[in-house]
Protein backbone atom coordinates (compact mmCIF):
# COMPACT_ATOMS: atom_id res chain seq x y z
CA UNK A 1 0.00 0.00 0.00
CA UNK A 2 2.05 2.58 -1.11
CA UNK A 3 0.84 6.19 -0.15
CA UNK A 4 2.47 9.99 -0.59
CA UNK A 5 4.63 9.68 2.94
CA UNK A 6 6.82 6.35 0.91
CA UNK A 7 8.20 9.77 -1.35
CA UNK A 8 9.86 10.79 1.79
CA UNK A 9 12.82 9.53 3.78
CA UNK A 10 10.34 8.90 7.17
CA UNK A 11 10.49 4.91 7.49
CA UNK A 12 10.77 3.27 10.29
CA UNK A 13 10.16 -0.69 9.55
CA UNK A 14 10.91 -2.50 5.93
CA UNK A 15 7.28 -1.95 5.46
CA UNK A 16 5.49 1.15 3.28
CA UNK A 17 4.33 4.22 5.50
CA UNK A 18 0.80 3.36 5.56
CA UNK A 19 1.83 0.73 8.39
CA UNK A 20 3.07 1.23 12.15
CA UNK A 21 4.23 -2.28 13.29
CA UNK A 22 1.49 -4.47 14.18
CA UNK A 23 -0.47 -3.20 17.14
CA UNK A 24 -3.92 -2.19 16.27
CA UNK A 25 -3.60 0.64 18.71
CA UNK A 26 -0.72 2.93 16.93
CA UNK A 27 -1.77 6.17 16.81
CA UNK A 28 -0.13 10.01 15.68
CA UNK A 29 -1.81 13.18 17.28
CA UNK A 30 -1.13 16.81 16.94
CA UNK A 31 -2.06 18.69 19.85
CA UNK A 32 -2.35 22.41 20.15
CA UNK A 33 -3.83 24.66 23.61
CA UNK A 34 -3.74 28.69 23.63
CA UNK A 35 -4.84 31.29 26.62
CA UNK A 36 -5.48 34.85 26.37
CA UNK A 37 -2.42 36.90 28.57
CA UNK A 38 -5.69 37.31 30.97
CA UNK A 39 -7.42 33.84 30.74
CA UNK A 40 -10.31 35.03 29.68
CA UNK A 41 -10.10 33.04 26.56
CA UNK A 42 -8.74 29.55 25.84
CA UNK A 43 -8.34 27.70 22.87
CA UNK A 44 -7.39 23.84 22.44
CA UNK A 45 -7.00 21.36 19.39
CA UNK A 46 -6.43 17.26 18.83
CA UNK A 47 -5.92 15.93 15.14
CA UNK A 48 -4.74 12.13 15.31
CA UNK A 49 -4.68 9.46 12.63
CA UNK A 50 -5.37 5.67 13.71
CA UNK A 51 -3.52 3.92 10.55
CA UNK A 52 -4.55 0.45 11.98
CA UNK A 53 -7.97 1.32 12.04
CA UNK A 54 -8.30 3.64 9.36
CA UNK A 55 -9.27 6.25 11.29
CA UNK A 56 -8.69 10.19 11.14
CA UNK A 57 -10.20 12.19 13.70
CA UNK A 58 -9.76 15.98 14.88
CA UNK A 59 -11.51 18.49 17.53
CA UNK A 60 -10.94 21.88 18.03
CA UNK A 61 -12.99 23.57 21.60
CA UNK A 62 -13.11 27.21 22.80
CA UNK A 63 -14.20 28.91 25.90
CA UNK A 64 -15.95 32.14 25.63
CA UNK A 65 -18.13 33.77 28.77
CA UNK A 66 -18.48 30.18 30.36
CA UNK A 67 -19.31 28.34 27.69
CA UNK A 68 -17.34 25.67 26.00
CA UNK A 69 -17.82 25.21 21.93
CA UNK A 70 -16.80 22.24 20.15
CA UNK A 71 -16.46 20.90 16.95
CA UNK A 72 -15.46 17.43 16.32
CA UNK A 73 -14.95 15.91 12.85
CA UNK A 74 -14.05 12.06 12.10
CA UNK A 75 -13.21 10.01 8.33
CA UNK A 76 -12.11 7.45 7.53
CA UNK A 77 -7.97 7.45 6.27
CA UNK A 78 -7.81 5.48 3.25
CA UNK A 79 -4.73 4.74 4.74
CA UNK A 80 -3.24 8.15 3.66
CA UNK A 81 -1.36 9.50 6.61
CA UNK A 82 0.47 12.79 4.80
CA UNK A 83 -3.43 14.64 4.44
CA UNK A 84 -3.80 16.39 7.74
CA UNK A 85 -7.49 17.33 6.96
CA UNK A 86 -10.56 15.65 8.58
CA UNK A 87 -13.74 17.40 7.57
CA UNK A 88 -13.19 21.49 8.30
CA UNK A 89 -10.28 21.01 10.48
CA UNK A 90 -6.71 20.82 8.99
CA UNK A 91 -3.23 21.71 9.76
CA UNK A 92 -0.81 23.24 7.69
CA UNK A 93 3.17 22.26 9.00
CA UNK A 94 4.54 25.72 8.19
CA UNK A 95 8.33 25.15 9.18
CA UNK A 96 8.75 21.62 10.73
CA UNK A 97 9.55 22.21 14.62
CA UNK A 98 9.30 25.70 14.41
CA UNK A 99 5.72 27.15 12.54
CA UNK A 100 2.27 24.90 12.65
CA UNK A 101 -1.02 26.56 11.74
CA UNK A 102 -4.55 25.75 12.54
CA UNK A 103 -7.67 25.87 9.99
CA UNK A 104 -11.00 25.92 10.89
CA UNK A 105 -13.03 26.07 8.02
CA UNK A 106 -16.53 27.91 8.03
CA UNK A 107 -19.60 25.87 8.07
CA UNK A 108 -20.66 24.62 11.59
CA UNK A 109 -20.71 28.19 13.63
CA UNK A 110 -16.92 27.56 14.45
CA UNK A 111 -13.88 29.27 12.27
CA UNK A 112 -10.56 30.13 13.08
CA UNK A 113 -7.01 30.65 11.63
CA UNK A 114 -4.23 29.87 13.79
CA UNK A 115 -0.43 30.64 13.31
CA UNK A 116 1.48 28.62 16.33
CA UNK A 117 5.16 29.90 17.01
CA UNK A 118 7.94 27.91 18.88
CA UNK A 119 9.71 29.92 21.90
CA UNK A 120 12.50 27.07 21.40
CA UNK A 121 13.50 23.77 20.50
CA UNK A 122 10.82 20.52 21.53
CA UNK A 123 11.70 18.67 24.42
CA UNK A 124 11.22 14.89 24.05
CA UNK A 125 9.67 13.81 26.77
CA UNK A 126 11.19 10.02 28.74
CA UNK A 127 9.56 7.22 26.31
CA UNK A 128 6.06 6.36 28.27
CA UNK A 129 5.74 2.43 28.74
CA UNK A 130 2.91 0.91 31.21
CA UNK A 131 1.51 -2.31 31.29
CA UNK A 132 -1.19 -3.54 33.39
CA UNK A 133 -0.55 -6.72 34.33
CA UNK A 134 1.03 -8.72 31.35
CA UNK A 135 -1.00 -6.05 29.15
CA UNK A 136 0.65 -3.12 26.85
CA UNK A 137 -1.29 -0.04 27.98
CA UNK A 138 0.58 2.65 27.00
CA UNK A 139 4.06 2.63 24.93
CA UNK A 140 5.04 6.12 23.17
CA UNK A 141 7.24 9.30 22.93
CA UNK A 142 5.68 12.80 22.73
CA UNK A 143 7.82 16.67 22.28
CA UNK A 144 6.71 19.30 23.53
CA UNK A 145 6.74 23.08 23.09
CA UNK A 146 5.86 25.88 24.19
CA UNK A 147 4.75 29.31 22.02
CA UNK A 148 3.08 31.94 20.57
CA UNK A 149 -0.40 32.29 19.05
CA UNK A 150 -1.58 34.68 16.10
CA UNK A 151 -4.42 34.64 14.19
CA UNK A 152 -8.69 35.15 15.05
CA UNK A 153 -11.39 32.64 15.80
CA UNK A 154 -15.26 33.22 15.32
CA UNK A 155 -17.82 32.03 17.20
CA UNK A 156 -21.48 31.91 15.60
CA UNK A 157 -20.88 34.90 13.61
CA UNK A 158 -18.12 37.04 16.42
CA UNK A 159 -14.69 36.88 14.84
CA UNK A 160 -12.16 38.24 17.66
CA UNK A 161 -8.58 38.50 16.26
CA UNK A 162 -6.19 36.20 19.09
CA UNK A 163 -5.15 38.91 21.63
CA UNK A 164 -1.64 39.97 21.65
CA UNK A 165 0.61 37.85 23.97
CA UNK A 166 -1.64 34.63 23.71
CA UNK A 167 0.92 32.43 24.42
CA UNK A 168 -0.08 28.11 25.32
CA UNK A 169 1.71 25.08 24.06
CA UNK A 170 2.17 22.49 21.50
CA UNK A 171 2.61 18.39 21.31
CA UNK A 172 3.23 15.58 18.99
CA UNK A 173 2.74 12.04 19.95
CA UNK A 174 3.22 8.70 18.46
CA UNK A 175 2.93 4.73 19.74
CA UNK A 176 0.61 2.75 21.23
CA UNK A 177 -2.27 3.76 23.99
CA UNK A 178 -5.88 2.56 24.24
CA UNK A 179 -8.30 3.56 21.15
CA UNK A 180 -11.30 3.32 19.55
CA UNK A 181 -13.42 0.60 20.77
CA UNK A 182 -11.88 -0.39 24.30
CA UNK A 183 -11.00 -4.12 24.36
CA UNK A 184 -13.93 -6.25 25.66
CA UNK A 185 -11.33 -8.68 27.03
CA UNK A 186 -10.99 -8.26 31.44
CA UNK A 187 -7.88 -7.99 33.02
CA UNK A 188 -6.82 -11.51 34.27
CA UNK A 189 -6.54 -11.83 37.17
CA UNK A 190 -9.25 -9.22 37.73
CA UNK A 191 -7.04 -5.73 38.73
CA UNK A 192 -8.50 -1.83 39.75
CA UNK A 193 -5.44 -0.09 37.80
CA UNK A 194 -5.40 3.48 38.86
CA UNK A 195 -4.28 6.47 36.51
CA UNK A 196 -2.64 9.45 37.62
CA UNK A 197 -1.53 12.27 35.71
CA UNK A 198 -0.01 15.64 35.69
CA UNK A 199 1.25 17.90 33.36
CA UNK A 200 2.28 21.35 33.38
CA UNK A 201 3.78 23.42 30.45
CA UNK A 202 4.26 26.56 32.01
CA UNK A 203 4.90 30.23 30.29
CA UNK A 204 6.99 32.75 31.84
CA UNK A 205 8.68 36.11 30.04
CA UNK A 206 11.75 34.65 29.23
CA UNK A 207 11.79 30.85 29.39
CA UNK A 208 9.13 27.87 29.62
CA UNK A 209 9.26 25.23 32.01
CA UNK A 210 7.97 21.56 31.97
CA UNK A 211 7.19 19.08 34.31
CA UNK A 212 4.50 16.24 34.25
CA UNK A 213 4.04 13.13 36.20
CA UNK A 214 2.50 9.60 35.64
CA UNK A 215 1.92 7.48 38.45
CA UNK A 216 0.36 4.18 39.61
CA UNK A 217 -2.10 3.56 42.08
CA UNK A 218 0.30 3.57 45.04
CA UNK A 219 1.84 6.92 44.05
CA UNK A 220 4.95 5.03 42.40
CA UNK A 221 6.08 7.82 39.54
CA UNK A 222 6.59 5.21 35.98
CA UNK A 223 7.39 8.74 34.30
CA UNK A 224 7.72 11.71 35.01
CA UNK A 225 10.62 14.81 33.63
CA UNK A 226 11.22 18.56 34.40
CA UNK A 227 13.11 20.71 32.07
CA UNK A 228 13.59 24.89 31.24
CA UNK A 229 14.13 26.04 27.89
CA UNK A 230 15.03 30.06 27.53
CA UNK A 231 13.68 31.32 24.75
CA UNK A 232 15.36 30.52 21.20
CA UNK A 233 17.27 27.60 23.53
CA UNK A 234 18.29 24.75 20.91
CA UNK A 235 18.54 21.07 21.58
CA UNK A 236 21.42 21.39 23.68
CA UNK A 237 20.37 24.72 25.81
CA UNK A 238 17.27 22.86 27.18
CA UNK A 239 18.49 22.74 31.35
CA UNK A 240 17.76 19.33 32.87
CA UNK A 241 15.96 19.19 36.08
CA UNK A 242 17.21 16.92 38.26
CA UNK A 243 14.84 16.62 41.09
CA UNK A 244 10.91 17.72 40.69
CA UNK A 245 7.42 17.08 42.88
CA UNK A 246 4.30 18.89 42.59
CA UNK A 247 2.29 19.01 45.92
CA UNK A 248 -1.93 19.04 45.22
CA UNK A 249 -4.46 20.81 47.83
CA UNK A 250 -7.65 19.50 46.26
CA UNK A 251 -11.34 21.16 45.73
CA UNK A 252 -13.30 19.78 48.54
CA UNK A 253 -15.04 16.45 47.05
CA UNK A 254 -13.44 16.69 44.08
CA UNK A 255 -10.59 15.80 41.81
CA UNK A 256 -8.96 18.55 40.73
CA UNK A 257 -6.63 20.83 42.49
CA UNK A 258 -7.37 24.32 43.67
CA UNK A 259 -3.77 25.48 44.55
CA UNK A 260 -0.58 23.78 43.40
CA UNK A 261 3.17 23.95 44.07
CA UNK A 262 5.69 22.72 42.56
CA UNK A 263 9.48 22.26 43.77
CA UNK A 264 12.09 21.88 40.93
CA UNK A 265 15.95 21.87 41.34
CA UNK A 266 17.45 22.40 37.96
CA UNK A 267 20.97 20.81 37.12
CA UNK A 268 23.62 23.19 38.13
CA UNK A 269 20.90 26.45 39.18
CA UNK A 270 19.53 27.70 42.03
CA UNK A 271 16.46 25.75 43.48
CA UNK A 272 12.96 26.93 42.64
CA UNK A 273 9.36 27.06 43.77
CA UNK A 274 6.56 27.52 41.43
CA UNK A 275 2.71 28.30 42.99
CA UNK A 276 -0.20 27.60 41.07
CA UNK A 277 -3.43 29.31 40.92
CA UNK A 278 -6.20 27.85 38.79
CA UNK A 279 -8.45 30.55 37.26
CA UNK A 280 -10.16 28.99 34.28
CA UNK A 281 -11.00 25.16 33.55
CA UNK A 282 -11.24 23.31 29.98
CA UNK A 283 -12.82 20.12 29.86
CA UNK A 284 -10.76 17.61 27.69
CA UNK A 285 -13.75 15.79 26.84
CA UNK A 286 -14.24 18.85 24.70
CA UNK A 287 -11.38 17.12 22.20
CA UNK A 288 -12.30 13.66 22.47
CA UNK A 289 -10.41 12.41 25.69
CA UNK A 290 -12.80 10.03 28.07
CA UNK A 291 -16.08 11.51 25.25
CA UNK A 292 -18.81 9.59 25.62
CA UNK A 293 -19.57 9.74 22.07
CA UNK A 294 -16.48 10.84 20.13
CA UNK A 295 -13.29 8.57 21.50
CA UNK A 296 -10.54 8.84 20.18
CA UNK A 297 -10.12 6.75 16.70
CA UNK A 298 -13.78 5.36 17.01
CA UNK A 299 -14.94 4.38 13.69
CA UNK A 300 -17.73 6.86 12.96
CA UNK A 301 -18.02 6.47 8.71
CA UNK A 302 -16.94 8.06 5.88
CA UNK A 303 -17.18 11.22 7.16
CA UNK A 304 -19.33 12.74 10.72
CA UNK A 305 -18.55 16.31 11.90
CA UNK A 306 -20.86 17.50 14.70
CA UNK A 307 -20.92 20.41 17.11
CA UNK A 308 -21.55 20.82 20.45
CA UNK A 309 -21.96 23.41 22.87
CA UNK A 310 -21.86 23.04 27.30
CA UNK A 311 -21.67 25.61 29.88
CA UNK A 312 -19.01 24.91 32.60
CA UNK A 313 -20.73 25.99 35.44
CA UNK A 314 -22.82 23.16 36.60
CA UNK A 315 -21.33 19.74 35.25
CA UNK A 316 -20.85 16.88 37.43
CA UNK A 317 -17.44 16.82 37.85
CA UNK A 318 -17.07 13.43 39.11
CA UNK A 319 -18.45 11.91 36.02
CA UNK A 320 -15.82 9.97 34.19
CA UNK A 321 -16.17 12.04 31.21
CA UNK A 322 -15.36 15.28 33.23
CA UNK A 323 -12.36 14.05 35.01
CA UNK A 324 -9.27 14.75 32.92
CA UNK A 325 -9.17 18.57 32.46
CA UNK A 326 -6.62 21.57 32.20
CA UNK A 327 -6.85 24.13 34.79
CA UNK A 328 -5.39 27.53 33.09
CA UNK A 329 -3.45 29.11 36.27
CA UNK A 330 -1.39 31.97 37.40
CA UNK A 331 2.10 30.92 38.16
CA UNK A 332 4.37 32.93 40.16
CA UNK A 333 7.95 31.73 40.09
CA UNK A 334 10.71 32.18 42.69
CA UNK A 335 14.35 30.58 43.32
CA UNK A 336 16.67 30.24 45.78
CA UNK A 337 18.77 33.47 44.72
CA UNK A 338 15.55 35.63 45.65
CA UNK A 339 14.27 36.24 41.50
CA UNK A 340 10.98 36.36 40.47
CA UNK A 341 8.92 35.31 38.13
CA UNK A 342 4.90 35.64 37.23
CA UNK A 343 3.36 33.43 34.13
CA UNK A 344 0.49 31.43 32.91
CA UNK A 345 -0.15 28.11 32.22
CA UNK A 346 -2.00 24.98 32.58
CA UNK A 347 -2.36 22.25 35.15
CA UNK A 348 -3.87 18.96 33.39
CA UNK A 349 -4.63 16.27 36.04
CA UNK A 350 -6.60 13.10 35.66
CA UNK A 351 -6.61 11.03 38.42
CA UNK A 352 -8.58 7.83 37.89
CA UNK A 353 -9.63 4.82 39.80
CA UNK A 354 -7.62 4.80 43.29
CA UNK A 355 -4.85 6.80 44.21
CA UNK A 356 -3.40 5.99 47.46
CA UNK A 357 -2.02 8.74 48.34
CA UNK A 358 -4.76 10.80 48.22
CA UNK A 359 -7.48 8.08 49.87
CA UNK A 360 -9.24 7.40 46.97
CA UNK A 361 -10.74 3.91 46.43
CA UNK A 362 -11.06 0.82 43.94
CA UNK A 363 -12.46 1.20 40.37
CA UNK A 364 -15.38 -0.80 41.83
CA UNK A 365 -16.06 3.40 42.98
CA UNK A 366 -13.56 5.13 41.09
CA UNK A 367 -14.73 8.32 41.23
CA UNK A 368 -15.49 9.16 45.40
CA UNK A 369 -13.05 9.47 47.44
CA UNK A 370 -12.27 7.10 49.79
CA UNK A 371 -13.98 7.14 53.30
CA UNK A 372 -11.38 7.42 56.27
Amino acid sequence: MLTKGDEYPLHQTPEPIAYSGTDRNFYDRYFFNGYAPDGSEFFAVAFGVYPHVNVADAHFSVVRDGVQHCLHASRILGMERMDLEVGPIAIDIVEPLKQLRVRIASGHGLSAELLFEGRAFPIEEPRFTHRIGPRTFMDYTRMTQNGRYSGWIEVDGVRRAIASGTLGTRDRSWGVRPIGTPDPQPYAPPMSPGFFWLWSPLNFPTQSVFYHRNADAEGHAWNTRGAIAADAAGAADIVEVTQADMALELQPGLRHARRATLTMQPAARAALRIEFEPIARFQMRGIGYFHPRWRHGELKGELLVEREDFALDGLDLLAPENLHIQAISRVRLEDADGHTEQGLGVLEQLIAGPYRPLGFGAMADPFQKQAD
